[in-house]
């Protein structure tokens, strides 16, 4: 049983000291997947890697959470749908006609001299990954801890338990039907 599982089976049990034993243990592990999640967001982003590790990992050992862990797997699963949740949170906030609508901050830098990167817009990848997951669990879980816990996919596939080809398969098929899901929503007309 590893140290992780250890602590996690001490937090199930109420133990108030095992949340303070565990964050050291798992912090740069999910301060890595963080800032490689935040590194792809669309520019603007204000939240901080620290910022969404701490507000995840509140979400997953807080006093008010009843979580039974299975193991280390379990947790970064857990870590990855948090994570999820919160950039997907604060997405809408930001798109909400009170914080600003449909309006977009541009720097002058930027309009002088536009930096080309790729952005990613969460909330179409949020709804193209809940379609995803009526149709298929597994595969959304897969992209799920890929793309929002930035897991490799052999470490995906362990959290899973599958094999590194049904992973590899199952990552192809997701990658080509969020893709085209996702240009798909961008095609349809927006409501108002």
């Amino acid at each position: 049983m590893s140290d992780v599982t250890r602590i996690l089976s001490q937090i199930e049990s109420g133990d108030p000291s095992a949340a303070e034993q565990l964050l050291p243990l798992v912090y740069d592990e999910l301060r890595k997947l963080a800032a490689a999640k935040l590194a792809h967001e669309k520019p603007g982003q204000t939240l901080q890697a620290t910022a969404l590790v701490h507000e995840a990992y509140l979400r997953l050992v807080g006093a008010d959470v009843d979580i039974h862990w299975q193991g280390r797997g379990h947790f970064f699963g857990a870590a990855a749908l948090a994570m999820q949740r919160i950039l997907v949170e604060i997405a809408r906030h930001k798109k909400r006609l009170k914080a600003g609508g449909g309006y977009q901050r541009i720097e002058l830098s930027e309009v002088a001299a536009p930096v080309p990167g790729s952005s990613v817009d969460v909330l179409a990848i949020d709804e193209a990954l809940r379609k995803l997951e009526h149709h298929d669990r597994r595969k959304a879980e897969l992209v799920r801890l890929r793309f929002f816990a930035g897991l490799t996919l052999a470490e995906a596939a362990q959290v899973l338990g599958i094999s590194s080809s049904t992973a590899d398969h199952d990552w192809v098929y997701a990658k080509t039907w969020l893709r085209l899901e996702v240009s798909d929503s961008d095609k349809a007309p927006k409501k108002s």
